[in-house]
């Protein structure tokens, strides 16, 4: 009987070993026709996104096969998903595409990413924790309330890069209890919304090279009494239907550079004590009411 509890020992431990490295793999795989019982490997993919994050080891890397809709995902680790090469999507409707609740020093990616929302989805990616989330040549759309809602704790970064924002509420949120909401983009596109993009307490961005347009309430607004900043360099603002820039905060900024303003209802709005500071560049024709800045930013010479 000894040997065959031996036996069986070593039989055991096989299978517990080979779990753990299918969990502990760096690159995983997913297929519209793979498999969430499998390992996730290059020629045994899982089917979904959820599936392979628990096979996938912290700092490693979701890659898709070939075209499909991976499933909403919870990631609570430092990870990539990257769709490069394919079409790669999330449909979401009635919930949120992605949720990023992550630890301190975590950095998380989404690369070359579809999150459809169908018109009932929540969020498409909501970024609750973690030390940064970049999202890099995405499509986010048809969410009823934020297409990247950023709502952290202590300071943390967000990168949107090569990025289209539409058909839904407010395009990117940011606010912070504790520390900031920092988030940089470029080349980001955030139209058919009803806000592009809200700052509000404590949410910090820096937009450049971007497209804010076309949305029925303001294309950037700061709100919130705790020192939101919004700066705008080299960017369309236009045809958005209530204000293209709107400050709308106690102790609120928003700087403005090399901009055009655009056909908007009104082209910049600054209320409650908010400040637009300017550097004496912008184009702002063609708006309902025009507006005006209310600080000229001064150049170093």
């Amino acid at each position: 009987m000894k040997p065959i509890r031996t036996a069986l020992t070593f039989i055991v431990l096989a299978v517990l070993l080979s779990a753990s490295a299918y969990a502990q793999a760096t690159r995983t795989w997913v297929s519209g026709v793979g498999d969430d019982a499998n390992p996730c490997s290059r020629t045994a993919p899982c089917k979904t996104f959820a599936g392979a994050i628990s096979k996938t080891a912290a700092g490693g890397e979701i890659s898709v096969l070939d075209p499909g809709g991976f499933g909403v995902v919870t990631i609570t680790k430092a990870i990539t998903i990257n769709g490069d090469g394919t079409l790669a999507g999330i449909l979401s409707a009635g919930t949120n595409g992605i949720i990023i609740n992550a630890g301190v020093n975590d950095n998380v990616v989404i690369r070359n990413i579809s999150i459809n929302g169908i018109g009932t989805g929540i969020n498409g990616i909501r970024f609750l924790a973690g030390k940064s989330l970049t999202v890099d040549s995405c499509t986010i759309s048809g969410f009823t309330t934020r297409g990247i809602d950023m709502t952290v704790g202590p300071t943390t970064k967000l990168f949107v890069r090569h990025t289209r924002i539409t058909n839904g509420a407010t395009g990117i949120f940011l606010t912070s209890s504790a520390g900031q909401a920092q988030a940089m983009l470029e080349d980001v596109h955030l139209t058919g919304l009803t806000n592009g993009i809200e700052g509000s307490n404590n949410g910090r961005a820096t937009i450049s090279n971007s497209v804010i347009s076309g949305n029925s309430g303001s294309g950037v607004l700061v709100s919130g009494s705790v020192t939101p900043r919004i700066n705008v360099e080299g960017s369309q603002v236009s045809l958005n239907d209530v204000n293209g820039i709107n400050c709308n905060s106690s102790n609120g900024i928003i700087r403005i550079s090399n901009d055009e303003i655009y056909n908007n209802g009104t082209g910049i709005t600054s209320i409650g004590g908010c400040t637009v500071e300017t550097a004496q560049n912008n184009r702002n024709a063609g708006n309902g009411v025009a507006g005006a800045p209310s600080v000229v930013i001064v150049p170093v010479q």
